[in-house]
C-alpha cells in the first residue's frame, strides 16, 4: 500500500516561497512517476509538475515553469516542489501523486495514489 504524506503548505505574500514536501512509503519507487497537483476552489484539478522516480525525464505546466522546481530525495523517499515567485493565483489545494510507470503523465485520472493534500493560500 503507497502511503503520500504532504507537508509544508502555508500563506505566504506574493513574490514569497514555499517548498511542499511529499513523504512515501510503502514500496520502493523506481518504477514510478512521482508528481504534484492543485486544485482551486470552483475548478479542476490541475496538473504542476511530474518526474520519474529514477532518471531525469520531468514535465511542468507552462504556468509554474522558472519559479517552481521539482526535485527528490532517494534517501529520505522524498518528492520536493519548491515554490518562487508565488502569485495569488497560485492558491490551491496541493497534492503529491504516484503512478506506477515510466511514463511522465499530465492527467489526474493517470495517478493511482494520492496524498491528502496541502494548503498554500497566497496574499496580494
Amino acid at each position: 500500500q503507497v502511503q503520500l504524506v504532504e507537508s509544508g503548505g502555508g500563506l505566504v505574500q506574493a513574490g514569497g516561497s514555499l517548498r511542499l514536501s511529499c513523504t512515501a512509503s510503502g514500496r520502493a519507487f523506481s518504477e514510478y512517476v512521482m508528481g504534484w497537483f492543485r486544485q482551486a476552489p470552483g475548478k479542476e484539478r490541475e496538473f504542476v509538475a511530474a518526474t520519474r522516480w529514477i532518471g531525469g525525464s520531468t514535465n511542468q505546466a507552462d504556468s509554474v515553469k522558472g519559479r517552481f522546481t521539482i526535485s527528490r530525495d532517494y534517501v529520505k523517499n522524498t518528492l520536493y516542489l519548491e515554490m518562487n515567485s508565488l502569485k495569488p493565483e497560485d492558491t490551491a489545494v496541493y497534492y503529491c501523486a504516484a503512478r506506477r510507470s515510466m511514463v511522465v503523465a499530465t492527467i489526474s485520472a493517470e495517478y493511482e495514489y494520492w496524498g491528502q493534500g496541502t494548503q498554500v493560500t497566497v496574499s496580494s
